[in-house]
């Protein structure tokens, strides 16, 4: 199994809920988060002074799946959201030893 992290850009949770789903993964886990990366932040006005935003509001997608669909999602995922600007997010793979589902007590992949 692995675990697939997102961080993108929240006007992406849409895009991204549509291809978790017509790729068969189970279920997903979103966070808001404050990041920053190549883009650096971005200047605003508050009160009469500009003042430099360096934390900016990102969202964090979790999903759980088999291996072997672990490279479709992240290829997916990759072409449904990339705009080509900085700030368009990174993804993580993680490998995941084993699931549990409290209700059955199944585990691994079906654990799902």
């Amino acid at each position: 199994m692995k675990k697939i992290e997102m961080i993108v850009r929240p006007e992406m949770m849409e895009k991204i809920k549509e291809i978790v789903e017509s790729t068969g993964a189970g279920g997903m886990t979103v966070m808001s988060v404050l990041g920053c990366g190549a883009q650096k932040g971005k200047k605003e006005v508050y009160r009469g002074t500009e003042v430099m935003i360096n934390l900016l509001h990102k969202l964090k997608v979790e999903v759980v799946v088999p291996d072997d669909m672990a490279d479709k999602l992240v290829e997916a995922v990759t072409a449904g959201i990339k705009t080509g600007e900085v700030g368009d997010g990174k993804i993580f793979i993680i490998p995941i030893d084993d699931a549990v589902r409290v209700r059955t007590g199944e585990r691994g992949d079906i654990a799902l």
